[in-house]
């Protein structure tokens, strides 16, 4: 019962850190290396607007995701548009830009067990005679809304249906009138917001350090090159794959093993299926 109860807890926590690097790859074809950092950027500035200038909890939350989209807008269309189409430009520019984001966090002060975020609900509560605290519920709830919302979103509205069409085929969205660029933007924009949601939901669960940035990214990474680059809910299905791939591995080998899991898990997609289990590339294309 407690590999079952954890490993959706862990699973659903893996899809929200993946969703907005999925969501960004998947429209704009661009991968985003900054997802890391602007997942702990967000801890980092609710932690200031919380406990510096002594905001509501819930306020602090909202500037700061609202402060997110508008880096991830402001990186692409200052930066990220200027190598948009050269792969390896693209992961030297997003990735000099985490950097220097987890760094100048750590520059700055920002480092240490001494930065934390309060839960959202105090307590816990015994499910099949497991304890499992409120925070990790509400993780829970939130991955299912989110996952359930980006799917209403791109299916019932104007905008989510153009982002739908250019992650589909971006020629023949330019053909219908669809501004590429733009749509990267919106793109960029609510994959930095959804790397930050993730960011105000799992840090309460431990302390905000800039190490972070580093593991979630390449949490992020693994799930999405194992679900298919390209498609947003490959990466949940492999976020529960390697979700529960983790916790047996806790339970069977130990802790420290977690992160040898999702490099292996990249390691043995790249071999055997390149284009990941539910991948849009074609498997000759990436044999030529």
């Amino acid at each position: 019962m407690d590999i079952l109860i954890y490993g959706i807890i862990n699973s659903i926590a893996l899809a929200l850190m993946a969703l907005g690097f999925a969501l960004v790859y998947g429209i704009s074809r661009v991968p985003n290396f900054a997802h890391g950092a602007i997942y702990v950027l967000s801890g980092f500035i609710t932690w200031t607007f919380l406990r510096g200038l002594g905001l509501n909890y819930a306020l602090s939350i909202v500037i700061s995701l609202v402060l997110m989209g508008v880096l991830g807008a402001l990186l692409y269309q200052f930066v990220l548009i200027r190598v948009r189409g050269m792969a390896i430009s693209e992961i030297i520019a997003s990735y000099a830009i985490g950097l220097a984001i987890l760094e100048g966090l750590r520059w700055g002060g920002f480092k240490g067990m001494s930065y934390t975020l309060p839960v959202f609900v105090e307590g816990s509560v015994m499910i099949g005679g497991i304890p499992i605290d409120f925070q990790r519920i509400v993780v829970v709830g939130f991955g299912a809304l989110i996952v359930l919302g980006l799917w209403a979103f791109t299916h019932f509205t104007r905008i989510g249906l153009a982002l739908r069409g250019m992650a589909q085929d971006e020629r023949a969205a330019l053909m219908l009138g669809i501004d590429s660029d733009l749509m990267a933007v919106v793109a960029m924009a609510i994959g930095a917001m959804l790397a930050g949601l993730a960011g105000v939901l799992l840090l309460p669960l431990g302390n905000i350090v800039v190490e972070s940035g580093y593991n979630v990214l390449i949490l992020a990474i693994a799930v999405c090159i194992v679900g298919g680059l390209g498609s947003w809910m490959g990466a949940v299905l492999a976020a529960f794959l390697i979700g529960f791939a983790q916790i047996l591995t806790v339970v069977y080998l130990g802790s420290h093993y977690q992160m040898v899991v999702a490099l292996l898990a990249i390691i043995f997609t790249l071999i055997l299926k390149p284009s990941g289990l539910f991948g849009m590339q074609k498997e000759l294309e990436e044999r030529v």
